[in-house]
């Protein structure tokens, strides 16, 4: 699922497609930006200064960042990513896409361990509208299954209440979150799915094999956790060979990794650092070779 070439020293350099139309009429660039940690670095870490959520905004997309993944439920203690998005952002440049998710609903600790009924799924998909300044939401998902991991539940009423909200002007395309293959066909049965949101990185390729339907389906796969993060941190170690050789971070030959794998992936990093998202986005010129991804483990 890559394409390659010979490189200056002989060896064949990993290359990949930079763009990817989402739902086939949204072309953006595959490495994007995730907001999940511009409210808080972690699920129970302290409250982030939005002075700096700003300004990671802004440099993102300066530094040429036209896909941000964000939601709702990304907020702590006052600071909502929605809100850091249109401030910073609002009017957007066009081009931008922002895709949203819903379906989690948080509990007292703020933790995601709930989820929405069909008949609440209006509410949280104007509450994304409000929150963002938008008339018509670019892409949203229906996450699935509260902190569990994918498979064992039917989302047909659930997404077919979206599919509903696309059909009225509300939502232009429709994603899956945290899904196994009979849901995402489920899904697809219902209405035409633009991307799939799954846990996957280089060390958890769980979905390996979800990841190529949709790449053969050109809908585009958008890791979540794509540097680790949850419950299947990347060791550090395992990467640090590659980074010395390509004079890059281990966080850099990650994303790499990610962007090697398919030309339907499209990374969201997150951060709340300015620093880090640099770090992060000069990621996208980094090319792997077959000696490196065979390290990295294919």
């Amino acid at each position: 699922m890559v394409l390659g070439r010979a490189g200056p020293t002989g060896k064949a350099v990993t290359m990949t497609e930079t763009m990817f139309p989402i739902g086939g009429d949204l072309p953006v660039h595959r490495l994007g930006f995730g907001a999940m940690r511009l409210a808080r670095g972690t699920f129970t870490g302290p409250v982030r200064d939005p002075e700096m959520g700003l300004a990671v905004l802004r440099r993102a997309v300066e530094l040429g960042a036209d896909h941000i993944d964000t939601a709702a439920f990304y907020r702590h203690e006052g600071v909502a990513a929605n809100d850091l998005i249109r401030k910073a952002l609002h009017p957007y440049p066009d081009g931008l896409v922002i895709a949203t998710k819903v379906g989690p609903l948080q509990d007292e600790r703020g933790l995601l361990s709930r989820q929405a009924r069909p008949d609440q799924l209006r509410a949280l998909v104007e509450e994304n509208l409000t929150g963002l300044g938008l008339d018509r939401l670019d892409l949203v998902y229906l996450r699935v299954g509260a902190m569990a991991g994918p498979g064992g539940e039917s989302i047909a009423d659930r997404f077919s209440v979206l599919a509903e909200l696309r059909d009225e002007g509300l939502i232009r395309h429709l994603g899956v979150s945290n899904v196994d293959a009979a849901q995402l066909a489920e899904a697809r049965a219902i209405a035409p799915v633009a991307a799939v949101q799954n846990a996957f990185h280089v060390q958890d390729r769980g979905s390996a094999a979800l990841l190529e339907e949709c790449a053969a389906a050109g809908i585009a796969f958008v890791p979540f956790f794509p540097l680790g993060g949850g419950h299947a941190p990347i060791d550090q170690a395992r990467l640090a060979g590659v980074a010395a050789r390509r004079r890059a971070t281990t966080a850099q030959v990650a994303l790499a990794w990610l962007l090697a794998a398919s030309p339907a992936i499209l990374a969201i990093p997150g951060t709340g650092s300015v620093a880090h998202l640099e770090e992060n986005m000069a990621a996208a010129g980094l090319r792997l070779t077959d000696e490196d991804l065979a390290e990295l483990g294919g």
